[in-house]
């Protein structure tokens, strides 16, 4: 039996955290709190996956502040822009078991990760708690490193932990201090001998062989120790994020006249969320909203980059306030997909009053059938990576703008009580290396914008901006299917085999080996592929093999990045895998779609001008009906099909030898630059071209040995064009050539 299965409840207001909050006001006089409250959205929800089949059953999760019943019904999504000069937001109405109305129930979500686990039998009067410690944040609050709760009186709460005072400990209503703020980003040997006999109690730490250490005696000796014990690692309350440790902790133990009686090794199990306990009185360990794991150690010495080959110097988990694997919210309602509902991107539409949400559902055909030629390959794992991305840019001109529009109401950063994105950092400054579905995400909703300054028209990424292709496909009345990247994860080429064409959406950039392969293996088998984005196939990521949803990203060398990996941590401690770019890796993009990542700019774009291999008769079909030799010189996102990030053909980087270009981008802002990978220097490029040269992107065609052909347009806001003139216009024409060519 694990520590979960044994934990019934959580202590909230027992006297002991009532005293840590006292300590918390005393200890953090004159700072700013870490806890931001924000207020509550009246209306919003999440799903526990983001696809399924028909007959799968979808659990529905919703918080509701209303005192009224909300409403949830099922739509057909369309086109989910909310720009008037665009396609608008069409959620077509579909009829289904779920459409009603529900109680409304407000449901919260706690941050924070820790470990816990039960202790197998009680403690003596006489003890001692001890851990190796790397804090980022130890003037942030009282964080708790070891605490140990009694399931009867929580009253007889006793931490060991740090905070503005030092390393501190606190027996009950006794809370003893070293007094000096430890310093951050460096290790430390913290401890508390308790003595219950006595009354005394004695805290210090250890740094660099320096010892400071305090004494004193109880104000009060808990009277209540046994009726079973909880252990707590990394927080004081778990329910509470301000009580919550940064950092990292390596070695938690507790001991008996200098004999180890319970601990947890955490360089074993690496990819695990469960800690097999040590010595006689450690039960499993379950750690909690997935901190890192596979990050050095305080005897890492350099000698080894790989915790593969030595686990024994990654024996630290770094934990932070923020961190979030699961909402854990009560399902209010579930959705059993019908047999008879077609493949596409579907939502479930929750209004109350003048709230809405929208929560997608990616429908796919039946395990092992089709009923399309054309297949749309959606990016989920991309999606997730970005999830509650909270921009530097955003403003007062957002919430505007989204007013005006009658866009999605909400921003992840006046709400990051759900958790934040891989793009941006945990609170201690450290970046954000996990994220899930299994929250809230404000910018996976139709009708939401990222961007609001008047130069980037729409301002769509990801589903809302991958809302143009279907809209496409849709008034081009070209039937077909949606999958997303967790099935061909986990079902590989064979899931794709019997399309004629598989379309990608405008950002494919996050995939596993898995999905990697798999598209890979369904072009080199007679497979069309068309790569309709830019900065596609760029990173490595990996799956939690315990978690599903739960997604892993280390920044290792290279890329361009919104933070970096630290030295001997760019192996998953997910899978164990090396990570970063996949250029990095050994498979560039360049090699499967025949372009690559070269530049990226402003949320703006330019055009492409037609290459003299357009007009070859083998590749002038593309062009039928265009007379136009500047093409895309317009769109929805950035006012142009040649925008944000563009990708070219690179020979050294794999692009096949018979890759023709048939059109090039041109005239880009000069905002535009390249990213870190494509330098060697201040002044010398990697491809030796100036830098001018190298901003571009390359529309390509090639076609493979084994039957299939593709078609890239090395361009993310390419899509943002089609919808332009009520989709006639020689972007969509184009696409349109391609599509029915690679389908017939």
């Amino acid at each position: 039996m694990t520590a979960r299965n044994k934990i019934i409840r959580h202590p909230r207001e027992g006297g002991g955290l009532k005293l840590w909050r006292c300590i918390h006001r005393r200890m953090d006089d004159n700072k700013k709190s870490i806890c931001h409250h924000p207020p509550m959205i009246p209306l919003i929800g999440y799903t526990d996956k983001l696809s399924g089949r028909h007959g799968e059953t979808i659990a529905v999760k919703v918080s509701s502040t209303s005192d009224a019943p909300y409403r949830a019904e099922l739509v057909r999504v369309i086109s989910g822009d909310p720009n008037p000069d665009g396609p608008g937001m069409n959620l077509v109405p579909v009829p289904s078991a779920i459409d009603g109305t529900y109680p409304s129930r407000t449901q919260e979500t706690r941050l924070g990760s820790h470990m816990e686990a039960s202790l197998l039998a009680d403690l003596p009067d006489t003890f001692r708690l001890d851990a190796t410690v790397f804090p980022t944040t130890p003037d942030k609050g009282p964080q708790g490193v070891i605490t140990i709760h009694t399931y009867n009186n929580h009253d007889d709460v006793i931490t060991l932990g740090i905070g503005p005072d030092g390393v501190f400990c606190q027996v009950g209503s006794t809370v003893i201090a070293t007094g000096t703020t430890l310093p951050p980003y460096t290790w430390a040997n913290i401890w508390a001998d308790i003595d219950l006999t006595r009354g005394a109690v004695t805290v210090g730490h250890s740094i660099a062989k320096l010892d400071q250490a305090v004494e004193r005696t109880m104000d009060q000796v808990p009277t209540d120790r046994s009726a079973g014990t909880y252990i707590l690692i990394a927080a004081i309350d778990p329910n509470d994020p301000a009580t919550h440790f940064n950092g990292k902790i390596e070695h938690p133990r507790i001991s008996i006249e200098n004999e180890v009686v319970a601990a947890w090794d955490f360089s074993k199990d690496m990819t695990s969320f469960q800690i097999e306990g040590d010595d006689p009185l450690a039960d499993t360990g379950d750690l909690i909203n997935g901190p890192m794991r596979a990050v050095t150690g305080s005897n890492w010495d350099a000698s080894e980059h790989n915790w593969n080959r030595d686990p024994a110097q990654y024996g630290a988990i770094h934990f932070h306030d923020d961190d979030i694997t699961d909402c854990n919210w009560d399902t209010d309602f579930t959705f059993t997909i019908p047999g008879d509902l077609p493949s596409g991107a579907y939502a479930i539409r929750l209004t109350s009053g003048e709230h809405w949400d929208l929560l997608p559902i990616f429908v796919c055909p039946p395990k092992g059938k089709q009923t399309a030629d054309v297949c749309l390959l959606i990016s989920t794992f991309t999606y997730v990576i970005y999830a509650n991305q909270a921009r530097d840019d955003f403003g007062q001109h957002w919430r505007d703008r989204a007013a005006d529009w009658g866009a999605f109401p909400h921003n992840p950063v006046d709400h990051p009580d759900y958790g934040l994105s891989t793009y941006n950092d945990h609170s201690d400054g450290s970046g954000i290396a996990h994220t899930t579905w299994h929250r809230p995400i404000m910018n996976l909703r139709p009708g939401y914008h990222p961007f609001a300054d008047d130069k980037c028209g729409s301002g769509l990424r990801h589903f809302p901006a991958d809302t143009h292709i279907l809209a496409w496909l849709h008034a081009k009345d070209i039937p077909f299917d949606v999958v997303t990247d967790w099935e061909l994860n986990n079902e590989g080429a064979e899931l794709l085999a019997p399309y004629k064409t598989v379309m990608t959406t405008s950002h494919p950039e996050y995939h596993t080996l898995q999905t990697l392969d798999g598209v890979q293996g369904y072009r080199d088998n007679g497979g069309n592929l068309i790569y309709m984005g830019g900065n596609g196939f760029y990173w490595r990521v990996a799956l939690h093999p315990e978690k599903d949803g739960l997604i892993e990203v280390r920044r290792a060398e290279g890329g361009l990045r919104a933070w970096a990996s630290e030295p001997g941590e760019y192996y998953s401690g997910f899978t164990g895998e090396y990570s970063g770019l996949w250029r990095r890796n050994g498979r560039p993009p360049n090699a499967l779609t025949g372009i690559g990542y070269t530049c990226q700019g402003d949320f703006e774009g330019t055009y492409y001008r037609r290459m003299p291999a357009s007009e070859k008769p083998e590749f002038a079909w593309m062009f039928d009906g265009i007379e136009d030799e500047i093409i895309g010189d317009f769109g929805l996102c950035g006012g142009g099909a040649a925008g944000y990030e563009l990708d070219r053909v690179e020979p050294r980087l794999g692009t096949p030898p018979n890759a023709v270009v048939v059109a090039k981008s041109e005239n880009h802002p000069e905002s535009f630059v390249l990213p870190p990978e494509e330098w060697l220097t201040h002044v010398k490029t990697w491809a030796v071209g100036t830098p001018e040269e190298l901003v571009r992107a390359d529309m390509t065609y090639f076609d493979v040995p084994g039957g299939g052909q593709v078609f890239s347009t090395g361009s993310i806001t390419f899509s943002g064009s089609l919808p332009c003139n009520n989709f006639d216009n020689n972007i969509s024409k184009l696409l349109e050539n391609v599509v029915r060519r690679f389908s017939s």
